[in-house]
């Protein structure tokens, strides 16, 4: 093994390495600090980020694990973002969660880390610290929770959140009825048990190779969470002890395979804009094309919320993740490596499907072709996202007439109102909710359906907008439109009445607009008094500083990996 990092601070006999020795000591024998490895513990525990509230005794048992295998864990409390709660947005912080992780990794005695995360942008954050101070690193997602039933029926975190509160605006669920299932919804700990985000960033860091093999979906509560979270423990000594680092691990090849992984679970679109800008901490050649060039044609395997029927812990005694990845063998690459140090393909030997009405078989799969569609034309220039898995298949090829609303308080203020002229041939836009025009990009890209086109029966509409969509929900609905409209997008150039085309299977999405007409549009908007970005705090450097989401929505100076070097001696 080389020199530990950690050494640094604590060899030698100077004020300097006293000072850090004596005051770590805290009734520690010296030997804790000097020569052992020193293993951070980045956990994003939190009372207000609920999903993840269990994972402080997910950390003791990591801290076991580090214990037994000669390591010295350290707990490090994170920036933590609670979906479900904080305001306007978790993604307008998403960026300083993963700076904040990376300068305190960087700041301080580690040799390397075990990052604990569950809730949408903690498992991201995470990764994208980790990529940028390069090391050694392992995840270990907190877990989805069980299955609440409400009437005899499961609920579905989120997905039934949406579905439930829509049948209230058609009328055809009393409101005492939606508020009574409130309590049934949340079973346990854990985070939603549909394939949301949480769930899917989960899997994608085992596809990437980042965790240990067979953890990613294993529910919060199940005895079985902490024993593999002891035996990460006990890897992350090891990784120190090897010098693999996330480098090593996450190379473009294990990116490729996550898009495989992507489309075969039916994972969230949100794993679009996290994987590129993990992919731009680590300087991988990583683009929004390469989800759809390696994603189509691969099939959906997994019947589950909000793509199916079933939830996570069906998925977990189906055989998981692993289950999955064996039905598709032939379409990963064979050399892309894990923390384990051997390649992700040695690890689906062993998996089987136990259940094929949750994972069907690669001959039988729920639909031929799963992958994200990548959209371009004069709507999205630089393409926009849709998952056609979670579409109505009649809409993927659709005319329709635009009705626009400027602003998510536009939409709200407007959509249920006898005089909108809209119906179900339509095709709602919103914009004004992109990276900087929100900013932060907000989850509210799946719009709900005006209350007209429900009192007709009708539950889905061509949806179109620069904003992002919970992982969910469901719909036909085009994310992330790039550029947005705050960035000068042809989005923001779109009028009412305007008719929009969408050809999923011909990628494409445009307004049938000419090109000189959007042109005159666009020196009338240009006259308008610009964007009022915010006038100082984090939200002013993130507006000044995003970029758009066909580069994953990182900071422009957070791109690359600046490494684990610190020069200078504080005392």
């Amino acid at each position: 093994m080389n020199e530990l990092r950690s050494a640094q601070w604590y060899s030698g006999d100077d004020r300097n390495s006293y000072i850090h020795r004596a005051w770590m000591r805290r009734g520690l024998p010296g030997s804790a600090l000097g020569g052992r490895p020193q293993i951070a513990i980045a956990n994003t525990a939190s009372d207000l980020t609920p999903c993840n509230s269990h994972l402080n005794e997910v950390a003791a048992s990591v801290k076991d694990g580090i214990w037994a295998a000669g390591g010295t864990p350290l707990n490090l409390p994170v920036l933590s973002l609670g979906e479900t709660q904080v305001r306007p947005t978790a993604m307008l912080w998403r960026n300083l969660a993963a700076m904040a992780t990376e300068e305190m990794l960087r700041a301080n005695p580690i040799d390397g880390v075990v990052l604990l995360g569950g809730c949408d942008k903690t498992i991201p954050s995470l990764l994208m610290a980790a990529a940028s101070v390069d090391l050694p690193a392992v995840v270990v997602p907190g877990g989805p929770m069980l299955t609440g039933h409400f009437r005899g029926a499961p609920l579905g975190c989120g997905t039934d959140v949406w579905r439930l509160s829509e049948e209230v605006r058609a009328g055809t669920l009393p409101p005492e009825a939606f508020l009574e299932s409130e309590s049934s919804m949340i079973r346990s700990r854990g985070h939603c048990n549909t394939m949301g985000t949480a769930s899917t960033m989960a899997c994608m860091a085992e596809a990437l190779g980042a965790t240990l093999p067979g953890i990613a979906g294993t529910p919060a509560p199940d005895s079985r969470l902490l024993e593999q979270a002891h035996e990460t423990g006990r890897l992350a000594v090891e990784l120190v002890e090897r010098d693999r680092r996330p480098s090593d691990v996450l190379t473009r090849s294990s990116f490729l395979n996550a898009i495989v992984a992507l489309a075969a679970i039916g994972g969230s679109t949100n794993a679009v804009v996290h994987l590129l800008a993990i992919a731009g901490r680590l300087g991988v050649d990583l683009g929004l094309d390469d989800f759809d060039r390696t994603g189509s044609g691969v099939p959906l395997l997994v019947d589950l919320q909000p793509s199916g029927r079933h939830l996570m812990d069906d998925l977990h005694r189906a055989g998981g993740l692993l289950a999955v990845l064996r039905e598709v063998r032939d379409l990963l690459d064979p050399d892309a490596l894990t923390v384990t140090g051997r390649p992700l393909v040695d690890h689906l030997e062993d998996a089987r499907i136990w259940d094929e009405t949750v994972i069907r078989p690669r001959g039988a799969p729920l639909r031929p072709d799963a992958g994200i569609a990548v959209l371009r034309g004069n709507l999205a220039p630089d393409g926009a996202v849709i998952k056609p898995a979670a579409a109505s298949p009649e809409l993927l090829r659709h005319r329709g007439r635009a009705v626009v609303f400027d602003s998510v308080e536009d939409l709200h203020a407007r959509l249920d109102s006898p005089d909108l002229d809209v119906d179900e041939t339509c095709v709602l836009v919103l914009r004004g909710c992109g990276p900087k025009g929100y900013p932060g990009m907000p989850e509210v890209g799946n719009m709900p359906l005006p209350a007209k086109v429900l009192a007709k029966g009708v539950r889905d509409m061509v949806r179109i907008s620069d904003a992002r969509m919970s992982g969910t929900a469901y719909g036909t609905v085009v994310l992330h439109t790039a550029p947005e409209a705050a960035a000068g997008g042809p989005l923001g150039l779109v009028r009412t009445g305007d008719m929009i085309i969408l050809d999923v299977p011909g990628r494409r999405l445009d307004v049938e607009v000419p090109a000189d007409e959007l042109g005159r549009r666009g020196d009338a908007e240009a006259s308008k008094a610009a964007y009022a970005a915010p006038v100082g705090g984090w939200e002013r450097l993130y507006v000044d500083h995003v970029q758009q989401a066909d580069r994953g929505a990182d900071l422009d100076f957070l791109v690359g990996s600046r490494g684990h070097q610190v020069s200078r001696e504080s005392h």
